[in-house]
């Protein structure tokens, strides 16, 4: 019976976002700190003939703005566009009152290569913050080397590094609402360069990357039965893994990738089940008639967080890999699910329903003190930034399915909302290796 209603669950999600969508999605910055870092980006130098296919000093401007820790110097306001060092006019960049200043250029190479300098500056102390850094690049990753230049200057100037580098899956619904084409995407955590890594006419669910940042797995439906795959992304090849008779759920891919945690249903109820990938092993992890489900691992790999209703509503529990033991963790909030660890463990991220609202909301693991970080109605499936400042989750604003991001302070908030549709179910990558 519990099976059943589960499906119906799965089901009705799927439905509430079967609207048309396009790939691309928009970053809208909503609220930020009160006290920013005022910056200025200049637009670097360039000796070539043939225009560039992307502005490199607009992509780190934006990197930076996102973070919610920087207040950019707009373009226009520039009274001068040094291109290194030795070029500045301090004097300039006082009068316009910014802090620091990011001055490159973009050299072509023979072979087609690009050289991509930039240097960060300390106005105050008119000297280079670290040392001035070239990168020889093809037009195609001229991105990346912005990413690489944004996630540079975050950590020098904030100490924690950056995850502008990193990436982000997600699903779309395109086409008609009755009959819409599943697409699972993963695109730059900025949202561009999307490319589609599998496609269905039937449900994909529960992305979950492994630690290495190379393989992905997620549920897929096939003649409305959801099974489990695992795919390497740089070659596409996908391989199934759990096709058992009921519910095949939830992977989420442990932290040394060797096994993945997984909701399996096939004795009549659903449960956490680890399975090892090279083996096939499968091991139940718990083993009670409610219902247990979206397994999420410890940073240590020693225990597994997940949901269940066997307190009487939904709450996030602890288990213990070795012993099976399992504890309650959340208390506060009508019910607790979708549950994600910070990479430090200090911190636990929920789904929490609280007066008919689901709203996003992080739990200090040491003082047990709940924050509510978001003021949306309908929020679901956080996945939190490889460097724990940022969580990522799907709301729903005008009647459609989009993706926003809240730091972990509730301070910071941004929106990725596709052009036109609904967007769902979205994972932030680890950092590659």
């Amino acid at each position: 019976m519990k099976t059943k209603v589960l499906f119906s669950v799965i089901l009705a999600c799927v439905m509430a976002f079967s609207l048309p969508a396009r790939a691309q999605l928009v970053i809208e910055i909503t609220s930020g700190a009160d006290q920013l870092l005022p910056i200025a980006v200049v637009p670097f130098g360039y000796t070539g003939s043939t225009p560039l296919s992307e502005d490199i000093a607009g992509i780190v401007e934006s990197d930076l703005k996102r973070s919610g820790v920087f207040e950019s110097i707009p373009r226009q306001n520039m009274l001068s566009l040094p291109s290194s060092s030795q070029d500045i006019s301090y004097r300039d960049w006082r009068l316009l009152k910014a802090d620091y200043v990011i001055v490159g250029s973009v050299t072509p190479n023979e072979g087609g290569t690009y050289r991509v300098a930039y240097e960060l500056v300390n106005v105050l102390t008119q000297k280079r913050v670290g040392n001035k850094e070239a990168l020889d690049v093809r037009p195609s990753n001229f991105r990346d080397a912005a990413h690489y230049i944004s996630d540079k200057v975050y950590e020098q100037l904030t100490g924690i590094r950056g995850a502008f580098s990193t990436r982000i899956l997600y699903v779309t619904a395109e086409g008609d609402k009755a009959a819409p084409t599943f697409k699972l995407q993963v695109a730059d955590a900025d949202g561009y360069r999307p490319q589609v890594v599998a496609s269905s006419k039937e449900p994909i669910l529960s992305p979950s990357w492994s630690a290495d940042g190379r393989y992905i797995a997620y549920v897929m439906f096939r003649n409305r039965r959801p099974n489990i795959f695992i795919q390497e992304l740089a070659t596409g090849r996908q391989q199934q893994l759990a096709q058992f008779r009921g519910l095949n759920g939830a992977p989420a891919w442990s932290p040394d990738g060797k096994k993945l945690a997984l909701v399996l249903s096939k004795d009549n109820n659903p449960e956490i089940y680890t399975l090892d990938i090279a083996t096939k092993k499968l091991e139940r992890m718990t083993n009670h008639y409610s219902i247990d489900t979206e397994p999420s691992w410890e940073p240590d790999g020693k225990g597994i967080i997940f949901t269940s209703d066997r307190g009487g509503n939904p709450q996030i529990y602890r288990l213990d890999v070795n012993s099976k033991d399992v504890e309650r963790v959340t208390f506060e909030g009508e019910l607790n699910t979708r549950a994600r660890i910070t990479p430090d463990g200090r911190y636990l991220v929920t789904v929490q329903k609280n007066d008919g609202n689901y709203h996003i909301a992080l739990q200090d693991m040491k003082t047990g003190r709940v924050q509510v970080l978001t003021e949306t109605y309908l929020d679901e499936s956080p996945s939190i930034a490889p460097n724990g400042s940022m969580v990522m989750y799907a709301t729903t604003e005008n009647r459609k399915g989009i993706l926003a991001v809240v730091s972990v302070d509730g301070l910071v908030k941004y929106r990725l909302p596709s052009a036109d549709g609904d967007v769902r179910e979205p994972a932030w990558s680890p950092y590659f290796k």
